[in-house]
């Protein structure tokens, strides 16, 4: 037993010196493939020493490790590399922003070393032209200064080095991604509507061929199949046939299509500007001086008020109704369309119920209100029963249609002397007499806090500062920090003024009746009258007059330029429908037949689909467009059917 357990031990002895040496050798191997591993290893750091680090480094000082920064609608991106061995201060200032300081847009480091540049990226405003203003940090010395407008998510490189003379900066600025061309979604809109509106001509010119008229007229009713063709089903209370429409004055119960027209071509702009314009800063309005797309279709709005007054008084008389009845529907009209404005158009019910504390009490419908009540009676009280017993032959029948009612011209001019002294001779605290600027940035920032002068200070004293409009559009450019209400107390001294020229239109067209000519040499000589006038006022610059064109404050020269403009457009349109009838107004005319039902409706329905919808992509022009345009245009429809259904709302 005990050879075979010497054998036995023995042989585990065997054993274990076999997996020691295997043990050994793999020990050995692993050593090898480390002391390889570890030649592979420095040769490859060797080579990336070599080659790569340098590159790497230089890599690196030119495009540092930074966040990117992605576009947003009207931006680009700038990239601004500083070679120089001190920090770089980056400060802008836009062409649109008058009187104004640089505003800093970023500071940009040393170089790390000679030829390593600093690199910061920025995103700049690509509304309007700018100028960009580079000073050393931290003596404060300018560098250099460029002007230039930036495209639309366009990417720019902006250098700034020396070159031979270590004293001598040199600003160089380099496209390198190219912008887009966020203006094609309204040439492709413009191309679209014109089409539709080509062939609608077409249809309307093949309908009215006298075989597609006898086939029609076998397929229904002769009256219906004429509705059908000519689109000519006028308003609900027409009194007399289309035959012999044309020969009766318009105030003897006839509509003119053309007042209609402007007021819906009026309105279908206001709405879709109120819905964005396809984010456009001309569909949007402007931050202080001057006009946009969007300042023009209010006061047209007011404009036509006032015409329409001046027929609707005239025809209520002719048929025998008393004054004072006629003066209390005018008041209680402008009480329910005051508060339509205060309770239904004003609130944003998305920030909390409706209280009082944060109540706007001015807005859109209220200064029509006040602008309808005032010039309505002004006319109730002046307002001539017959016209047709007037001294032709006397020296003044020229001018009847202003002789006759000097009394309310009278009261006006007062209104506009009150307005002139309150806005120029009024003390405000802290601003200079007769200040008319946006405060904020302008006048080089030495009057923030008196935005609008003597407009802002009458309304935050008779108002109180939180029952006013809390964002006006001077904070976009000016940024402003002050409550300022566009739709004012001072300024409605002014939209009265202009009423009361849409009321004299419609006494032209009253005391001229059918004499067309008359009636459109008569346009045109107040419309030449009233821009002569604003030449005057403005001197014919944006921000250089005696009293700029400012929407924000309805100054004088913005009611006498957007009259002007009126008096044109309206005596264009009268020709070419109510005189030639080349044009029956569609589509304006249907929206203009019921404009206070479009108006709350497209306020009240705003944030519902499909009037809007949750978008793709939020940053695009196209897609801003695209559903303003869908809105607008369902609104129309809208009106088109109530108009076949004869439902018009009246106030």
């Amino acid at each position: 037993m005990e050879p075979r357990k010497k054998i036995k031990k023995n042989q585990r002895h065997q054993g274990k010196g076999k997996r020691r040496e295997a043990g050994g050798k793999r020990q050995k191997m692993a050593q090898a493939v480390g002391e390889d591993g570890m030649c592979l290893s420095a040769v490859t750091v060797l080579i990336y020493a070599i080659f790569v680090v340098p590159l790497t480094a230089v890599s690196t000082s030119s495009h540092p490790h930074r966040k990117t920064l992605v576009p947003k609608m009207d931006e680009a991106i700038l990239t601004v590399s500083n070679e120089l061995q001190s920090d770089m201060v980056v400060s802008w200032l836009s062409d649109h922003c008058y009187q104004c300081l640089f505003q800093p847009l970023g500071v940009v480091p040393a170089g790390p070393g000679p030829g390593l540049p600093s690199v910061v990226d920025f995103t700049v405003s690509t509304q309007h032209p700018v100028t960009l203003q580079l000073n050393s940090s931290p003596v404060n010395l300018e560098q250099c200064r460029l002007h230039f407008h930036f495209g639309e998510h366009g990417k720019y490189s902006l250098w700034v080095k020396n070159l031979n003379d270590p004293a001598e900066v040199n600003c160089s600025l380099v496209t390198e991604t190219e912008p887009v061309n966020s203006y094609l979604p309204i040439l492709f809109a413009f191309l679209g509507f014109t089409g539709l509106a080509v062939l609608a001509a077409i249809g309307n010119t093949i309908m009215g061929l006298e075989v597609v008229k006898n086939h029609l007229l076998r397929w229904g009713n002769a009256m219906e199949t004429d509705r059908l063709i000519n689109s000519e089903l006028g308003p609900s209370s027409r009194l007399v046939e289309p035959s012999v429409e044309v020969a009766i004055p318009a105030t003897a119960g006839r509509r003119l299509r053309s007042l209609d027209t402007f007021r819906g071509f009026s309105l279908v702009i206001m709405v879709f500007v109120n819905y964005g314009g396809g984010r456009y800063w001309f569909f949007r309005h402007e931050s202080w001086n001057g006009l946009t797309v969007a300042d023009l279709v209010f006061p047209w709005f007011v404009f036509i008020m006032g015409t329409s007054i001046a027929l609707s008084t005239s025809g209520s008389l002719r048929r025998g109704a008393f004054r004072s009845h006629l003066l209390g529907k005018v008041l209680w009209r402008s009480v329910q369309l005051f508060l339509i404005g205060l309770i239904v158009i004003n609130p944003n019910y998305c920030q909390g119920p409706l209280g009082w504390d944060s109540l706007r009490i001015p807005g859109v419908l209220q200064r029509l209100a006040f602008s309808y009540l005032v010039v309505a009676s002004l006319d109730l009280l002046v307002a001539r029963v017959r016209l047709d017993n007037l001294p032709l032959n006397a020296w003044w029948y020229p001018v009847c249609d202003f002789l006759l009612y000097w009394p309310a011209w009278l009261c006006v001019l007062l209104l506009e002397a009150l307005w002139l002294s309150l806005t120029f001779l009024l003390p405000v605290p802290g601003c200079p007499n007769g200040y008319l600027g946006p405060g904020g940035l302008g006048d080089f920032g030495q009057y923030p806090n008196c935005t609008g002068g003597a407009a802002g200070f009458v309304d935050r004293w008779l108002l109180g500062e939180s029952h006013i409009y809390q964002t006006p559009s001077s904070r976009v450019v000016y940024r402003s920090t002050a409550a300022y209400d566009p739709e004012g107390v001072l300024g409605s001294i002014n939209s009265i003024l202009m009423a009361f020229l849409g009321l004299q239109a419609g006494k032209i067209l009253l005391h001229y009746s059918d004499l067309h000519s008359k009636i459109i040499s008569r346009f045109l000589i107040w419309g030449f009258v009233l821009g002569v006038l604003s030449a005057v006022l403005t001197k014919c610059s944006k921000d250089h007059g005696f009293i700029p064109v400012n929407k924000n404050l309805w100054s004088l020269s913005y009611v006498t330029t957007l009259s002007c403009f009126a008096f044109v457009i309206l005596g264009a349109v009268y020709y070419i429908v109510d005189v030639k009838k080349w044009w029956s107004g569609t589509p304006f005319y249907y929206p203009g037949m019921n404009s206070i039902l479009v108006y709350m409706g497209h306020e009240i329905f705003e944030e519902y689909f499909p009037f809007r919808w949750r978008m793709a992509n939020s940053q695009s022009h196209a897609e801003h467009l695209a559903q303003n345009l869908v809105a607008t245009s369902i609104w129309v429809f809208i009106s088109y059917v109530l108009y076949r259904k004869k439902i018009f709302w009246k106030i």
